[in-house]
């Protein structure tokens, strides 16, 4: 885990790669509990023999969103910053999903803090560019521009 001593560091890095998180295996029982979840049942997600037959990927593939849902997890290992009283989602300013993701196919995060941006006394904003990366493909599973607001 990289460890961000305070916002002068933290502006110091902007445009620079942060880390990658492990390899996570995405599995059709989470498919399907997101599936449940979501209420999102498209049978190219959940019936196994149909996209087995007659999907273009010959397997069931995740939601997007599931994908994007990922982008916590992922990234809480690679880095941290240190003294702000305050992280707070601030949302998602771009988001796609180039390559599809496979049943049982394998996923990792890379994470790159494109600026940070004063937004007023003791609080700056974090653009960071997340790519989940799919094992075995030249195309990522989903690269999304994400803010956040730190308060200090």
């Amino acid at each position: 885990m990289r460890i961000v001593q305070g916002i002068e560091e933290l502006k110091a890095l902007a445009g620079q790669e942060l880390g990658l998180s492990d390899w996570f295996t995405i599995d059709q029982e989470r498919i399907q509990a997101f599936a449940d979840a979501t209420g999102d049942h498209q049978w190219i997600h959940v019936d196994v023999e149909r996209a087995q037959r007659e999907s273009p990927f010959r397997a069931p593939i995740a939601h997007g969103f599931l994908t994007l849902s990922l982008l916590p997890m992922l990234t809480q290992g690679i880095y941290t910053v240190e003294g702000p009283s305050a992280r707070i989602n601030y949302g998602l300013d771009k988001v796609r999903f180039p390559a599809p993701v496979p049943a049982g196919a394998r996923v990792r995060a890379r994470v790159l803090l494109a600026d940070v941006e004063p937004q007023g006394e003791g609080r700056w904003m974090m653009r960071i560019r997340t790519t989940i990366e799919l094992e075995g493909s030249e195309r990522p599973a989903c690269v999304a521009e994400s803010l956040a607001l730190l308060v200090f």
